[in-house]
């Protein structure tokens, strides 16, 4: 425990009696220093470790703190870093191209658990050049009303790459204000129930189990094969400039699609309404303009995988917390994943750079805040940069 003395002085001229100022607290009179508030901070939602067991972990080392304390700081945390939240949302709305998604986050209401859910909107300009830094914004909502992701994006004009869930769907009409919203469809989804018919590995696998194995579908196997060579030459154009990769895109990707698009048409006509690789493939020709977007946009990237790696630690994290305890702990863990995932992509040790922010942020001009965001902090920092 640090203890710290401030003298008094007086003055024999004015007979004033003068003191030094107090040392900043991270919170308003709070006892925890800025390292352990990030540790603190940093457990929970980047480590996914609840509360009740970093209360038990610092009983065993001899620091009793109650649950309700250690909530109280995660709470005055946030607030503190609120500034630092608004910019992230500044920056990742600024993008020309947008990667969209949601996961669900149970939540505790009386007598059983509600399902909320978690949306995120990254912004990655890396695969096609682009010299603004990565950034993902989070948000939470106690249902997936389509009125959520278009309050989300309600002052967001450009391209947007997401799944085909149905409230994105007034974002994208032709009217909308502030400008139109593009979609562009992800590849990924659209492979896998093709996959997943044709996965000869898992049939290997049960195979040497002495399992049954699942019956292969010619049709999915090709398909997989013809959507596999996209990717590939996708692999070959990653970190291009956008005109760069549209034109090798149209020379090489192009007369692929098309057949592609033949293909699936011609086979789609020889299958019942019913059959799952007919649903397979109706979920890519209903969205064909969509799909095809990339082609002419180098903008554009085949999957959304961005999206779906910010979400990943969520997914990862719901075994160990299990539920949000109220609305209130699910805005305050959206909050803190926009800060700890934005510091991931940036290259930076998320603790250290909190710990950091926390001790500087109260005495930190306002107009220079975006000093503090985790890619300029990163430069002014190089050494917890490359540990991280």
């Amino acid at each position: 425990m640090i203890q710290r003395v401030r003298e008094k002085f007086t003055c024999r001229d004015c007979e004033k009696i003068s003191q030094a100022p107090a040392p900043f607290h991270v919170t308003p009179r709070g006892w925890a220093g800025p390292a352990l508030l990030a540790m603190i901070l940093f457990e929970k939602f980047g480590q996914h470790q609840p509360l009740n067991r970093q209360a038990e972990r610092y009983a065993k080392e001899g620091v009793p703190l109650s649950l309700s304390t250690l909530a109280d700081q995660v709470g005055a945390g946030c607030a503190v870093l609120e500034p630092l939240i608004r910019r992230i949302e500044a920056h990742v709305f600024a993008a020309e191209r947008l990667h969209g998604d949601d996961t669900t986050v149970p939540v505790l209401a009386k007598g059983k658990t509600d399902t909320g859910r978690c949306w995120v909107y990254v912004r990655d300009d890396r695969p096609f050049g682009g010299p603004a830094p990565p950034a993902a914004m989070f948000y939470y909502s106690r249902d997936r009303g389509g009125e959520h992701p278009q309050g989300h994006l309600a002052s967001y004009a450009g391209l947007f790459q997401a799944d085909a869930y149905g409230g994105y769907g007034k974002v994208y009409l032709p009217d909308r204000k502030p400008g139109p919203i593009l979609e562009a469809a992800c590849w990924v989804h659209a492979r896998r129930p093709f996959f997943i018919m044709a996965d000869l590995a898992e049939n290997a696998r049960r195979k040497a189990r002495s399992k049954t194995t699942a019956p292969i579908s010619p049709l999915a196997l090709e398909a997989v094969q013809r959507i596999d060579a996209l990717f590939e030459i996708e692999r070959s154009i990653n970190g291009h400039t956008a005109e760069q990769r549209r034109a090798i895109r149209q020379e090489l990707s192009a007369p692929l699609v098309a057949d592609l698009e033949g293909w699936m048409r011609e086979q789609r006509a020889k299958l019942s309404r019913g059959n799952d690789l007919a649903k397979a493939m109706d979920y890519m020709l209903k969205r064909w303009p969509a799909f095809t977007r990339f082609l002419g946009d180098g903008r554009v990237c085949l999957s959304n995988n961005a999206a779906e790696r910010a979400l990943r630690g969520i997914a990862l994290g719901r075994k160990s917390w299990l539920f949000a305890g109220s609305d209130r702990g699910g805005q305050r863990a959206a909050a803190m994943y926009s800060l700890i995932v934005t510091a991931k992509m940036n290259g930076v040790d998320p603790q250290a750079w909190l710990a950091d922010v926390l001790a500087r942020i109260a005495g930190h001009p306002a107009n220079r805040i975006d000093e503090l965001l985790p890619w300029n902090w990163r430069q002014l920092h190089p050494a917890d940069s490359q540990a991280a």
